[in-house]
């Protein structure tokens, strides 16, 4: 099913519109040409509402919405706990984790951990993250947005991922951080509202004219294993989200992972004008993760009464979309345009932060603050092109990718956590534990997989985070050197958070308890 010229028309007014606006923030005084703190970290300007609503948009893309909404279609309310404990973590970073970043100035993940440990902990993590980067989430993105445009306009596969990356070069690639984040408030309004229309319009559907709440309840009761939270071992999708694991098991590891130590997330907060500001913009954040259930899950519960028979639950929310009268359904594709649109700059943009300021400016340290932020735009079409060219072969033969994507990283999560963690907070860690620790991630996670195929993967990463864990404690002590000279010296560190914080704190904690004794 095509797009009709209303559905064109709008989709043209965003596109023109979010590079209109990309072009006037990013544009420079005269006489002033970017340097790496104002392309990388936008010059340290971002205020709490650009922060917030890029944190969100970077997160919300197409494997959030096409993925998530698919696994909502197969799996029902339980994957929402992404989401709703994404919420929490986010809270948690802020308060513990964006003082000790912030007060040591720096600009990519890598670099903390050269300034804790040593080069090589930064340059196996920086390598490490650039292939996650370019052939896990790039590539989702860029296979899962083409699916959805294929699917509402008929446009080929090949040819909506060239679009996709066209656009997001043409807005991004010249204003860099600065004019992702900006443009984000757009993406979010666009977002947030097509994602609440498409989920009024599927219950309304589902309420034969008696309203949504009439809707809900239809779903709720011909549907009602759709609504378990916590997923018991006779569950077929229990091996996807194991019970009670997901409250205090392996998915704090993936959630700590993301949204702490994840750099194309915490750069925005890296660019905040200050801490307090930063930690506005998380808070902010918090409250959207707890609504975007409604926008990417529901669709896709609400897709098995209205679409019981499609041949792949990825299939949910475009043809939920094709369903949709002429204008709204412009107005949701370019919603979804813009969640794509945001995650590949914003994936692109740290892609390149990682490769200039880690890689590249260590083997060539005498450059012109130009030349690298000319390697940086280089960089970017560099990755996009190559997960242009490995999107389909690596995910065209999933079902749900979503799921897919949180398995692969699951394999490295646990090394990542556990070496901040105690980089951050235990002054004995020395780099070989910490090095160890990320390895042993890998070579642990996939001896489980091998082994043990039958463990659910969020419990082998609960188990592989104990593991390296203990491996780097008993290597730092067996080492006994100490306390380490780079160790972080948290007397120094601002961890008392202002009283709207606290608030906000406080009613995020209140609203998740809600859920979950709703549906447990």
């Amino acid at each position: 099913m095509t797009l009709t010229n209303l559905d064109l028309t709008i989709l043209v007014c965003y596109v023109l519109g979010l590079l209109l606006i990309a072009y006037a923030v990013s544009r420079e005084k005269a006489g002033h040409s970017k340097d790496t703190n104002d392309y990388f970290l936008a010059g340290n300007s971002l205020p709490w509402w650009a922060i917030g609503a890029s944190l969100i948009a970077a997160n919300i893309s197409a494997e959030q919405i096409i993925g998530m909404s698919g696994s909502g279609y197969a799996i029902g309310l339980a994957i929402a706990s992404y989401e709703w404990m994404g919420a929490i973590t986010l809270i948690i970073v802020g308060k513990y984790f964006l003082p000790i970043f912030l007060k040591r100035k720096i600009y990519t993940m890598p670099q903390f951990l050269q300034q804790r440990f040593d080069n090589r902990v930064r340059t196996t993590m920086a390598l490490f993250w650039l292939a996650v980067y370019v052939f896990v989430n790039l590539t989702a993105v860029l296979w899962l947005g083409a699916l959805a445009i294929n699917t509402v306009t008929g446009v080929s596969l090949t040819n909506s991922m060239l679009l996709l990356a066209g656009l997001s070069v043409a807005y991004s690639l010249y204003g860099g951080l600065k004019a992702v984040a900006f443009t984000d408030i757009i993406q979010v309004v666009l977002l947030v509202g097509g994602g609440l229309f498409l989920s009024y319009m599927s219950l309304q559907a589902l309420g034969d004219g008696n309203g949504v709440w009439s809707g809900f309840s239809r779903l709720m009761s011909e549907a009602p294993d759709k609504f378990d939270m916590i997923l018991t071992p006779d569950n077929p999708h229990y091996i996807s989200l194991p019970g009670i694991s997901v409250l205090i098991g392996g998915m704090w590891v993936m959630n700590l992972s993301y949204w702490g130590f994840n750099q194309y997330i915490i750069q925005r907060t890296l660019a905040a004008k200050d801490l307090a500001e930063a930690q506005k913009g998380i808070a902010f954040a918090a409250f959207l993760k707890l609504l975007m259930p409604v926008i990417v899950v529901l669709p896709g519960i609400a897709a098995t009464l209205l679409l019981p028979a499609l041949d792949k639950p990825d299939q949910a929310y475009p043809q939920l979309m094709s369903m949709m009268p002429s204008g709204i359904k412009g107005l949701i594709f370019a919603a979804l345009v813009a969640a794509i649109l945001s995650s590949l700059a914003s994936m692109t943009n740290s892609i390149a932060t990682i490769f200039t300021m880690d890689i590249y400016s260590q083997l060539k340290p005498a450059k012109s603050q130009k030349h690298y932020v000319f390697v940086g735009r280089a960089v970017s079409l560099l990755a996009l092109g190559v997960a242009l060219m490995t999107a389909k072969p690596l995910l065209g033969e999933f079902d749900q990718a979503y799921q897919y994507i949180q398995e692969f990283t699951g394999f490295f999560t646990p090394g990542i956590v556990v070496l901040f963690m105690l980089g951050m907070f235990w002054r004995r860690t020395t780099p070989l534990a910490a090095l160890l620790a990320a390895i042993g991630s890998a070579v642990l996670s996939l001896l489980f997989k091998l082994f043990w195929p039958e463990l659910p993967f969020m419990d082998r990463v609960g188990l592989v985070f104990i593991s390296c864990l203990l491996l780097a404690i008993v290597v730092s002590l067996y080492q006994n050197q100490g306390e380490q000279a780079n160790a972080v010296k948290l007397d120094d560190i601002q961890f008392s958070t202002r009283s709207s914080f606290n608030l906000s704190a406080a009613i995020v904690s209140l609203i998740l308890v809600a859920f979950y004794a709703a549906w447990w």
